[in-house]
Order: structure tokens, then C-alpha cells, then sequence
């Protein structure tokens, strides 16, 4: 690791799907503090960064989240890692049970996830019975980004947050993210940097799996 700020160490990474490199050679630290915009045409590579780092991709070169390896410690690191994903998974479970598995899972308080997701707008009394395959796709993000934010983690991971939400749960999103923990790094890929930008303080644009613009804000 580079030094103690450090929570994510990337040295030549790439990520090769059919031959064509998504991520190609890639060189970066991401620190605790920074809020990283990271921002991109459709197949620049944003995702399949966020992806390595998670651990669901296997890749060649140097990747150290928190000082591991996401492929081999993946479970550790996960711990720490709060995640909101572009697309929702197809989760069976109903809101309740993921309620409790999450509280579990994370040793956190139910009450703790029930809240943003309320603050967002979801009604989740009124919903917990309910498949979260059967949500809305703006009940899902809420409920996902309730779980992101609640378990209050070292390196905050947000791949187009705000795609499904509706302008009122975006104004209160970005205020919770405003607010998040300033200690711990956030990265939020976004197609609109105007709706982050008083937020973050650090812009990383990527084009065809390679950093073109990296600037401090």
C-alpha cells in the first residue's frame, strides 16, 4: 500500500473480456476522505473497475482493497464495502427477510436500514411483505441504498445511484451522501457529474479502460 490513506491500490490492472481490454493497465490510489466522481462514456470501464474491486471479476496485475485481495478475501473485504449497483439483483427474498439478513449479516440495527429507506421515500411497512423482485425499480434502489448507506462502511461504492429515483429521494440521497462519514472513501459513477459535483472532490474520467482526466476539485 502506498500509505495509510490508502484503501484501494491499483497497479497495472487489466480485465480482458473476447480479447478486447476494458480495463488496460490501470495505475491509482484512491484514499480514505476522497469523493471520487468517476465518470465515462458507455464502455469506458467504470463498471468493470467497480466489479474488480468487489471481487466478482478475475483480472491480471495488482489490486489491493484495504490492504487484501478482493478475489481471495473477498468475504473480509465485503464487510467494509457498501455497494449500490446499476442494475438491481434478482433477489426472491421478501423485504423483511432481507431486512433481517442484512441486520445479521452486517451486525447492525433493522431499524437503522428501515429509516433512510423511509427517508427516501419508501414506505416500508406498507411493503415488507413483499418479493423484492416485485418492487418498483425505484423501491428497489431506495431499499439498496438504504442498505449501502446503514451499514456506514470504509469505501462507499455507488454505480449510478439515482438512476430510478425520483427527485425528491435524489435531493435526499445526495444530502445523506453529503453528510457520509468523512473518513471513508465514496466513489460514484455517474453519467451526470452536475448532480455530484458539490458533493465530490476528486473527477476521474475513464475512456475505452483508460484514466483520461484525473483532477482534484
Amino acid at each position: 500500500m502506498s500509505n495509510n490513506n490508502t484503501l484501494i491500490h491499483i497497479d497495472g490492472l487489466t480485465k480482458t473480456f473476447k480479447k478486447v481490454k476494458v480495463i488496460d493497465n490501470l495505475n491509482r490510489d484512491f484514499l480514505a476522505h476522497e469523493r471520487i466522481a468517476l465518470i465515462g462514456r458507455n464502455g469506458a470501464g467504470k463498471t468493470t473497475l467497480i466489479r474488480c474491486i468487489l471481487g466478482l471479476y478475475e483480472y491480471q496485475g495488482v489490486l489491493e482493497v484495504l490492504g487484501m485481495n478482493p478475489r481471495k478475501e473477498r468475504e473480509k473485504i465485503l464487510q467494509e464495502v457498501g455497494f449500490v449497483p446499476q442494475i438491481p439483483p434478482p433477489i426472491k427474498m421478501t423485504v423483511k427477510e432481507m431486512l433481517y439478513f442484512f441486520g445479521k449479516l452486517l451486525n447492525k440495527d433493522e431499524r437503522k436500514f428501515i429509516g433512510i429507506a423511509n427517508d427516501l421515500g419508501l414506505d416500508v411497512a406498507a411493503n415488507l411483505n413483499k418479493p423484492f423482485l416485485k418492487l418498483s425499480g425505484g423501491m428497489k434502489q431506495k431499499l439498496l441504498v438504504s442498505f449501502a448507506l446503514g451499514r456506514q462502511p470504509r469505501i462507499l461504492l455507488m454505480d449510478e445511484p439515482s438512476a430510478n429515483l425520483d427527485p425528491k429521494a435524489r435531493d435526499v440521497l445526495f444530502q445523506y451522501l453529503s453528510d457520509f462519514d468523512k473518513n471513508a472513501l465514496m466513489i460514484i459513477s455517474s453519467h451526470r457529474i452536475d448532480e455530484i459535483e458539490n458533493i465530490v472532490n476528486r473527477q476521474i474520467e475513464m475512456d475505452l479502460g483508460k484514466i483520461v482526466i484525473d483532477q482534484c476539485l
